[in-house]
């Protein structure tokens, strides 16, 4: 699979631009094609993601360090491009797994309170002087993300704050990537395709590198539902579209949905978490490798299935 022209945006200062250019290569394993490993679930989900008693769900998928021995692994194996969670999760952690390539959520929110309750909102919980703190205490830092809830009342709060720190991002050599969910009571559907690429449009309007969609649930009338997220795709113009892992499926049936949102749509990678981290770390680190082959190498559905299942 040939790699992505890397496209540098103008607000990144000349001087930063091989910064820049280094942190999208980490990111995206020198491809331009992201295999976005997502632990930022701890707040997001709570432990819902984490634990079940040992039903479906490893218990050693409860303790943090499952995600960053996941992460070190997959790494040296050159398998994901980036570790997504929030700053003070990789606070926590990244001094013993320096080599990650991080990607630090600047804000996030329960799921506790639903939109009956009040209109979803994630403002900030940390500045560019924490991440560059970070970045001077070596922890390889090399972007930032955020998530906006497009149709929420708080809207306009969350796209001024996005954009600017999309833009300080860039000014420090930075990527950004942005996490957009149509939700709030004026949205009917977040699954519609129609919002989907309103999303993926939004982000690239405020500056994203990459930005983190759902995959919808129907399609466009006279498409399918992978050639429907291929209007997202092409409506995120230079901003690459990738999907959502969603919740966990049978590997099969995750790696073939996986195959047709990079294959028919043109999703430049995937943002997956449960579908990684609630495995066993052997399980977990061959569905890393699975994925990259899917995402950055090319291969088919048989051939990711043959490396999960060596």
């Amino acid at each position: 699979m040939e790699p992505i022209e890397a496209y540098i945006p103008a607000d990144v200062p000349e001087e930063l631009v091989d910064d820049f250019l280094q942190n999208l290569m980490a990111a995206t394993s020198g491809t331009g094609r992201m295999n976005l490993f997502a632990c930022d679930q701890k707040i997001e989900h709570l432990n819902d993601d984490f634990y079940d008693g040992g039903k479906k769900i490893p218990l050693t998928s409860n303790d943090p360090k499952h995600l960053f021995e996941i992460g070190s692994r997959a790494h040296k194996e050159g398998t994901i491009g980036v570790l997504a969670g929030q700053y003070g999760l990789i606070s926590r952690y990244a001094k013993n797994y320096p080599d990650i390539p991080y990607l630090v959520k600047m804000n996030s929110k329960s799921h506790l309170v639903k939109t009956a309750q009040r209109e979803p909102i994630s403002m900030s919980m940390c500045n560019m002087d924490d991440i560059n703190n970070l970045r001077l205490n070596g922890v390889n830092v090399v972007g930032i993300g955020y998530t906006i809830y497009l149709g929420s009342e708080h809207e306009p709060e969350m796209l001024t704050e996005a954009a600017m720190l999309i833009s300080e991002a860039h000014q420090h050599g930075l990527i950004a990537v942005t996490w957009i969910y149509p939700r709030g009571s004026a949205v009917p559907d977040e699954f519609d395709p129609q919002l989907i690429s309103g999303a993926s449009g939004l982000a690239c309007c405020i500056g994203a590198d990459f930005t983190k969609v759902n995959y919808p649930k129907e399609p466009f009338e006279g498409m399918t539902i992978p050639e429907s997220l291929g209007i997202a795709v092409e409506s995120a113009g230079r901003t690459g579209l990738i999907c959502s892992g969603g919740g966990s499926l049978p590997p099969d049936q995750f790696l073939h949905r996986l195959w047709e949102q990079v294959n028919i749509s043109g999703a430049r990678g995937a943002a997956t978490g449960r579908n990684i981290h609630q495995k066993p770390i052997e399980d977990a680190v061959k569905m890393c490798a699975a994925c990259h082959a899917i995402i950055c190498n090319g291969a088919t559905v048989e051939e990711a299935l043959q490396i999960y299942n060596s």
